[in-house]
């Protein structure tokens, strides 16, 4: 078995304030609710990533860091915050891993749209970089709850239809045309 670097879990987040948050949800749930449940998804995300014990944690936010709606938001210490910056998903995701990766640390990109995500997992996904270059653990909607990278491409992150349902797919296609070992997991809800 490789070595596995140290680990960082990157977690990608909106600021959960009404109207801006869980946004196709607010029909149902009015702009407040919505706003409450994005809350609570990105507390339980960030509980099981502390849970992990894996590594640093990074929350990777829009608006920026800098934004007062972050500071009402009690993050442990060991919480790291950076800004997702200008761009779509693919351009914002891959800033993040390679300067993860520049600094000789695995990286985990996961967001907090799926509860399921468990402890498990982000230490399945971990182990699994020591044996493989990429993790991806993808779900029913054809997009992926999780990428665990030990090296960047930008072909990884680019010319890719995001939020659509074929997301996993176009990830899992330029990760084999790079000839990159592949650690999948079950698809999860």
């Amino acid at each position: 078995m490789k070595s596995v670097p140290p680990v960082r879990i990157v977690i990608f987040a909106k600021a959960p304030q009404p109207g801006f948050a869980k946004t196709r949800l607010i029909p149902a749930l009015g702009a407040q609710g919505a706003a409450d449940l994005a809350r609570r998804m990105l507390e339980h995300t960030l509980h099981k990533a502390l849970a992990a014990n894996l590594g640093r944690i990074e929350l990777c936010v829009t608006p920026s860091a800098a934004d007062p709606v972050w500071q009402t938001l009690a993050l442990p210490d060991a919480v790291q915050r950076s800004d997702q910056g200008e761009g779509d998903q693919g351009e914002k995701m891959a800033r993040a891993a390679q300067r993860v990766l520049a600094f000789g640390e695995s990286v985990l990109l996961i967001g907090t749209d799926c509860p399921q995500l468990s402890v498990d997992h982000l230490r399945q996904a971990t182990n699994a970089l020591g044996q493989a270059d990429a993790a991806l653990f993808p779900t029913f909607d054809g997009g992926y709850v999780l990428l665990g990278l030990k090296r960047f491409h930008p072909s990884l992150f680019s010319n890719i239809a995001w939020s659509t349902d074929s997301v996993a797919f176009e990830t899992l296609r330029g990760l084999v045309q790079l000839g990159w070992t592949v650690h999948s997991q079950p698809t999860h809800a």
